[in-house]
């Protein structure tokens, strides 16, 4: 008897064993870039730079040859969603330190003169936005894990108080980020929040999982705005049509290539497709084994993505850039923030690109040569030298958010390096 038992349990180990490095073999060897420390400080690399107005090999970060590159504010644990208040201060929330943070820039010399604590003792805050009217006083709406809270803000000290829970969030699971989005007329006065589902693939028992949830902006009246929706972390109204438009991951677990990461545009009561479609609505047989009387998949039932990305690229921020200050080529353009894979053998995104886009909203010109790479470099081997993707080892950051400015400017966060670049056209080059 006992040494049956020890085969047995010698033989169970040796299972587990070799399921676990093949799960790693075909799913993980490329997470080093995620998980490993930066090999070098990035911010240090940009301000030691002679000539920051050029990609010379003192800069490592890639970019157009008019634009620059510098660091707005440093040593942040994770800074996450960028937004500029009333008085053109930047805040920022920091999840890691239950934080949302005021960068006031009050000498406009581009970099930010202090970190000022504008709340503090949150649960993962993620999500901001804000409603104001015509004095300082403004309306901050931030979403924790579990819930939203309002508070009164003031643009002048940068000061938020009288704190009221407007809404509960189901917490824990899979993806705890929370984003919102005030929606702006004709759509009228209403808060859209974003929440992920719980898991990676599946059927979610909370039904405020997996979708986009819209409500007042005092939290009455909530209800589902979009649904099928695994991830999709951050949302942007395009200045155009009032669209909204939300980046999405994927589900993992597929191989490097399926399935792709989205850009979707929402529309009030459609479908998206997750767990039993992903992109230009391709059936997850791989999930959803059912037969059905109609096929799967399909309008109007399920919505196609809008843009498909090279998955596990992970997409975060997306921006519209507005056309004060900026060339006339990149008017109403979209950047969008890849994060960077950590389930992909061969690491991909650890960057910022830039989607040209028709007057309609869809990918003009040559599809072959959109998007374009607009900022690269974060993605190096372990002694930070630039190395193709295939050869890379560590990452020097990844970037978040990103929030377009008239003038020119674009600020981006990076919550690896703990750092808010700010990017600025060079007029005249």
């Amino acid at each position: 008897m006992g040494k049956s038992y020890w085969i047995f349990f010698i033989l169970i180990v040796f299972f587990l064993g070799f399921y676990g490095v093949s799960f790693y073999w075909e799913n993980l060897r490329g997470i080093g870039p995620a998980l490993q420390g930066s090999p070098d400080d990035i911010a240090k690399l940009i301000e030691n730079a002679k000539k920051i107005r050029q990609n010379t090999t003192a800069m490592p970060l890639n970019i157009p040859r008019e634009f620059s590159i510098s660091i707005f504010a440093k040593d942040l644990n994770g800074p996450r969603v960028l937004m500029q208040d009333a008085a053109g201060h930047m805040l920022v929330s920091v999840p890691q330190e239950g934080k949302v943070v005021a960068l006031p820039d009050n000498d406009r010399d581009g970099t930010a003169d202090a970190v000022v604590n504008v709340l503090a003792g949150l649960n993962k805050p993620h999500g901001l936005a804000l409603r104001c009217g015509d004095t300082p006083q403004c309306t901050l709406f931030v979403a924790e894990t579990d819930r939203v809270n309002a508070y009164d803000y003031n643009s002048t000290d940068m000061k938020a108080g009288n704190k009221r829970k407007i809404a509960d969030l189901p917490s824990g699971g899979n993806h705890i980020t929370r984003s919102l989005l005030v929606l702006t007329p004709p759509e009228g006065d209403k808060l859209l929040v974003s929440v992920g589902s719980s898991c990676n693939a599946c059927t979610e028992d909370d039904e405020r999982r997996a979708k986009i949830l819209v409500m007042n902006t005092d939290g009455t009246g909530m209800e589902t705005f979009a649904f099928g929706l695994r991830n999709a972390v951050f949302m942007a109204q395009r200045p155009i049509d009032g669209k909204v438009w939300a980046t999405e991951m994927g589900r993992d677990l597929l191989g490097d290539n399926l399935p792709p990461d989205e850009i979707n545009i929402l529309e009030e009561g459609k479908n998206y497709g997750w767990p039993t479609c992903f992109g230009k609505n391709i059936h997850d047989t791989e999930y959803d084994k059912n037969i059905y009387i109609r096929a799967p998949c399909m309008e109007p039932f399920e919505m196609p993505s809008h843009i498909d990305i090279p998955a596990h690229s992970a997409p975060l921020g997306l921006a519209f850039i507005p056309e004060e200050g900026w060339p006339e080529e990149y008017w109403h353009n979209l950047l969008v923030a890849y994060h960077g894979s950590w389930n992909r053998n061969i690491p991909t995104g650890y960057k910022v690109v830039r989607y040209k886009l028709d007057p309609d909203g869809n990918l003009a010109g040559d599809k072959g040569q959109n998007p374009t790479d607009f900022i690269t470099g974060w993605l190096v081997a372990g002694r930070g030298l630039p190395l193709p993707a295939q050869a890379s080892e560590a990452a020097l950051g990844r970037p978040a958010d990103i929030l377009a400015l008239p003038g020119g400017v674009l600020y981006i966060s990076d919550d690896k390096a703990g750092v808010i670049y700010r990017v600025a056209y060079i007029s005249g080059l």
